[in-house]
């Protein structure tokens, strides 16, 4: 497809649009964080019942992602974007009005089943219409706009907070779905034509997955992009104990930490675009490895070396990692589609999936184990991106060799 065709006006402009869709997933995670224990009173619940109000989200975030792209493949990308933002603007609703736990749950269930719709589509979308080096741009662009979206959640989730109570939270994510939903229907473009849509049905998706299943290279590039990522969110998760039973500060502070990783988040994905196209994309992804892997190190060794370390010194060990995270992810994702080039949706799905699968483990699991104490917390974040720098390391001699770039500006 002619990417000005279905997309006339600047690159950016598509990106941000398409940064807004992927918003709603971040915002339903980090916004009613500071709203932990109001909620727990407000619902009769203790902190294990909220805990698994992030659990379950995740668990059907990662479910349904395995959907989302294969539906996309086979109707297209628009129809499934504005079904998701429906089911979320009503699942925010239910979360608004829930009278406990249960019916929360319920809520959050469907946020998570919905909220993916956007990540997910979104990268299909772009391959559909931009070769790799272009493509691996308008990523990262999406990632920088994208990247607001964790700093200011919190900040509006404890505005809200104070200012009309918990639900209040829950009513806005209601409001922002149902404006994007209006939005994608005036702007999106679908860029899937009917003469390359899937057949929908049991046997054609079964072939799909697969076919993706029995692909060890995209596998590992999985691994690769979304286990390193859960390095640095491990810390998102462990949040209230990490930041204010760790670190003593107090959750109108909060907004300190989110800063700073988005910062790195943004910083990282900024480089990743101007990297596109002039360096190899295996360079660009070991050089995301070795920062990444150099943070981990240094937040390891000093959370064994000292009990409470000061906040600068806990805090920028997290950001470097987000920033070599976001330095390696565009071009770690663009090659995990292209190894399904006719089921990039469905690739996109598994991708998400695998990754929200990973989030799902680790705020169920990982999360109450490690955030005890500052020292399992960093080492708990090493062991996750050794095994994404594991995968990379199998993964790299197996992918076709890359054409040359031009030298870099």
């Amino acid at each position: 497809m002619n990417a000005h065709a279905a997309w006339p006006g600047r690159p950016w402009t598509l990106a941000l649009l398409l940064a807004c869709l992927g918003m709603i997933g971040p915002f339903a995670i980090d916004a009613y964080l500071p709203a932990f224990g109001d909620i727990a009173q407000g619902i009769g619940s203790g902190p294990v019942g909220l805990q698994q109000t992030l659990s379950v989200y995740l668990a059907a975030f990662a479910v349904m992602n395995l959907f989302h792209g294969a539906l996309a493949d086979s109707f297209g990308r628009r129809p499934v974007v504005l079904t998701g933002l429906v089911v979320f603007t009503l699942a925010s609703a239910v979360c608004a009005l829930a009278p406990d736990l249960p019916t929360l749950l319920l809520g959050r269930a469907l946020q998570g089943a919905s909220a993916g719709v956007g990540m997910v589509v979104t990268r299909a979308l772009i391959r559909d219409l931009y070769g790799p080096a272009d493509a691996q741009r308008l990523m990262s662009q999406v990632t920088l706009f994208f990247g607001i979206a964790p700093a200011v959640a919190p900040l509006f989730g404890a505005l809200l907070l104070h200012a009309a109570g918990w639900a209040a939270i829950f009513w806005m994510l209601a409001a922002l779905g149902a404006a994007l939903a209006v939005a994608m229907l005036r702007w999106l473009p679908e860029t899937l034509p009917p003469a390359a849509r899937q057949p929908f049905g049991l046997r054609p998706l079964m072939r799909g997955y697969a076919g993706l299943a029995r692909n060890p290279r995209f596998l590992a590039l999985v691994a690769a992009s979304g286990v390193p990522f859960n390095a640095m969110f491990l810390y998102v998760l462990s949040a209230p104990a990490f930041l204010g039973t760790l670190l003593g500060l107090a959750p109108g502070q909060f907004f300190v930490f989110f800063v700073l990783t988005v910062a790195g988040i943004m910083g990282g994905a900024w480089f990743s675009g101007r990297m596109a196209g002039r360096v190899k994309p295996r360079h660009q992804i070991r050089h995301g490895f070795l920062i990444a892997l150099v943070a981990v190190l240094a937040n390891v060794a000093l959370c064994l070396a000292v009990e409470r370390p000061p906040l600068w010194a806990a805090m920028l060990p997290i950001a470097l990692l987000a920033f070599g995270w976001s330095l390696l992810t565009p071009a770690v994702t663009v090659l995990a589609l292209d190894q399904a080039p006719d089921r990039r949706g469905m690739a996109s799905s598994v991708q998400a999936s695998a990754s929200s699968g990973a989030n799902a483990l680790v705020a169920g699991v990982l999360a109450p184990l490690a955030m005890g104490s500052l020292a399992g917390l960093a080492l708990a974040s090493a062991a996750l991106l050794g095994i994404g720098l594991a995968a990379w390391w199998w993964v790299r001699p197996r992918l076709p060799r890359e054409a040359p770039v031009g030298p870099v500006a």
